[in-house]
């Protein structure tokens, strides 16, 4: 049992180092805009580095914020044959990790593009089907925010009825993808200020040079 505890204390502390990783920052600088967090939203995310400097370095951050998600679970899952509980948690360590970096003051991103690494992992079909409405509410209305905000309200129903065919998902996974979903539309608090108050603005990409 000590072993076990000990390998996912570790795990969880990986996880959390691996999710912190500030790669829009990383990005942005070099592409040469500097510090994201002063242009734009401030967000460290791919929305707001896309924003900032352009679509190429955005991309880069949604890919690899997904990729250290979905990473942190995969080594979960490696290191405890498959333990539903551990890669929960090392997924959830991954999100705490990107929203609240100790490299940045714990000032992080939003968790969107980490959240659905980890989720994609967890469970696919339930990530896929809350990138497509990500997908539907941006097209339509064009707000990120929104899109986001969307996607992870809808996630803890998607999770559970798409886990497996006729089976719920395990208590720690259903509580821990509320506590996720909980934790990003927490993140998009001022966004949501914004939204009620008819200020938030649209989503306008920097054209690339």
């Amino acid at each position: 049992m000590a072993g076990i505890s000990s390998t996912l204390l570790l795990l969880l502390l990986v996880a959390y180092l691996l999710g912190s990783i500030p790669f829009g920052l990383l990005w942005a600088r070099l592409f040469g805009v500097g510090d994201v967090r002063q242009s734009g939203s401030g967000n460290i995310g791919a929305a707001n580095v896309t924003r900032v400097a352009g679509p190429l370095p955005g991309i880069l951050t949604l890919v690899l914020d997904a990729a250290k998600g979905a990473f942190a679970v995969w080594l979960a899952a490696h290191f405890t044959a498959n333990s539903a509980t551990a890669m929960m948690l090392g997924g959830l360590a991954a999100l705490l990790g990107h929203c609240f970096p100790v490299w940045l003051r714990f000032k992080g991103g939003k968790g969107v593009a980490t959240g659905l690494g980890v989720f994609g992992v967890l469970c696919p079909l339930a990530a896929l089907a809350a990138a497509l409405l990500f997908v539907l509410v941006f097209l339509f209305w064009r707000f990120v925010s929104l899109a986001s905000i969307s996607a992870a309200a809808v996630l803890p129903l998607l999770v559970y009825f798409l886990w497996a065919p006729h089976h719920a998902p395990p208590l720690v996974v259903s509580f821990g993808t509320l506590f996720g979903s909980a934790l990003i539309i927490y993140k998009h608090d001022a966004n949501l200020q914004r939204l009620v108050a008819g200020t938030e603005p649209r989503f306008v990409p920097r054209k690339p040079k």
